[in-house]
């Protein structure tokens, strides 16, 4: 097999693109030949050693993945070899194989694309968790949706769009802006042009957004707290911008608003079986054309470092995909 190697996490110059041998397979596992995987913002992060998990060294990144089964491990049930599957492994996705837990796969029916499932789970999971569990979205309210044009920014849009919600998207570029719309966005906002709060009082009558969803955190956090809705919850997702936020907790009290987090993995984790139901719902969606995952690029996986470079540059519109021929 060939991967990505991290030997010392000081950065994306590091890996190695190496020919490694392929791994015994676990009990409870599945090997599986990647066709394709998609790049997350952790997968950024833990190559430069600044995610919240320190995997140990050497290991192989990429979080998400889509491929054919090659070989069912002893005790696994429900999978077959030439199974087509999806999964977010944590690591490994940025290789030619992978062994894993088949308790993170995802069987994937006819007609999904190996490009679009790699760009699946995370970011539908983690949005539809968000807006549908945690927030509990409601038809006719208003959700405004920080860092847009990102990967979970643009599954979110889709998300509430097929939840009845009025969506304000909110991202750093009139191209960006113009993409979300493509998606179904009722309206934008320029953050880097434009002032957020005049904005969201403008477009919502002073009333505000019912609904916060916040990848970005950074400076943008307070700003967009303070024009929160009565009774309006504000969905903590993540802090792409770098830095996390301390927000005054009185602006909940004022505003009768909840703070609310969304750690879309740990509830994979520790609810199952809810977890499992939704993805099956977004399947049927995704079959239903109700949502697709938006590829900014597709690159073959020897590209990594210049999707990484893309990424860190902030250009990306929905996701990057790498596949192996």
């Amino acid at each position: 097999m060939k991967a990505w190697l991290c030997e010392n996490p000081v950065g994306v110059e590091a890996l190695q693109w190496r020919d490694l041998p392929s791994p015994p397979l676990p009990a409870g596992q599945l090997r599986v030949a990647i066709r394709a995987a998609s790049l997350n913002f952790p997968d950024l992060l833990i190559v430069q050693n600044k995610y919240q998990m320190k995997p140990p060294l050497p290991f192989v990144p990429g979080t998400e993945l889509a491929g054919v089964v090659t070989e069912v491990g002893e005790g696994v049930k429900g999978f077959a070899i030439g199974q087509r599957v999806a999964a977010f492994g944590g690591l490994g996705g940025f290789a030619t194989e992978v062994c894993l837990p088949a308790l993170l796969a995802m069987p994937l029916p006819d007609g999904f694309a190996f490009e679009d499932a790699a760009a699946f789970i995370c970011t539908y999971g983690t949005s539809h968790h968000a807006l549908m569990d945690r927030a509990a979205l409601q038809p006719g309210e208003t959700v405004l949706i920080l860092g847009a044009a990102g990967g979970v920014g643009t599954a979110a849009i889709q998300i509430a769009k097929a939840a009845g919600a009025r969506v304000i998207a909110a991202a750093g570029s009139d191209a960006k802006c113009e993409a979300c719309k493509t998606l179904g966005a009722d309206a934008t906002i320029n953050y880097t042009t434009q002032n957020l709060r005049d904005g969201l009082k403008t477009l919502t009558e002073g009333k505000g957004p019912d609904v916060i969803y916040d990848p970005v955190g950074g400076d943008l956090a307070e700003l967009a707290f303070r024009s929160i809705a009565w009774r309006g919850r504000y969905l903590v997702i993540g802090f792409a911008q770098g830095s996390i936020p301390a927000l005054p907790l009185n602006l909940a009290l004022l505003k009768g608003a909840s703070l609310v987090g969304v750690f879309w993995g740990e509830f994979a984790k520790r609810e199952p079986g809810r977890n499992a139901k939704m993805l099956g719902e977004l399947a049927a969606w995704y079959a239903g054309g109700k949502i697709k995952p938006v590829l900014d690029r597709v690159l073959p996986m020897e590209q990594l470092p210049q999707a990484f470079a893309r990424m860190a540059a902030r250009e990306v519109v929905g996701k990057v995909v790498l596949t192996n021929a």
